[in-house]
């Protein structure tokens, strides 16, 4: 079975990002949310964000509320630069390990599917 996982790591601070919320998407005719979780202290979901049967092909989009975590941790001029961070991405293998890693600072970030 196929599962889709995540991390984010706070480059400015050099550690994972605790405490951030990540949620998920499915983009269609109807867009659906499917789930909602925060990152534990490795920066990581405890698990997977999406599996087991619901894990089908389509378009998908993790959005990473980034403000909330970066007023938490670093104080940023009002409004925040980046507030929500939206990755839209596809899934063309339900049976593949989809893994969408955010890198993240104040002022930028970066992603990639990951192993």
């Amino acid at each position: 079975m196929g599962r889709l996982t995540t991390h984010v790591l706070d480059t400015a601070l050099g550690k994972p990002a605790a405490g951030l919320t990540i949620e998920l998407y499915r983009l269609g005719p109807a867009t659906e949310h499917v789930a909602s979780a925060t990152t534990n202290d490795d920066g990581r979901l405890d698990a997977p964000i999406l599996d087991g049967r619901h894990f089908t092909t389509g378009v998908y989009e993790l959005r990473f509320h980034a403000g909330d975590y970066l007023r938490k941790t670093q104080r940023p001029p009002e409004p925040v630069f980046l507030d929500v961070i939206p990755v839209r991405f596809g899934i063309d293998a339900a049976v593949d390990h989809y893994h969408v890693p955010l890198l993240l600072s104040p002022y930028g970030y970066s992603t990639y599917r990951g192993s």
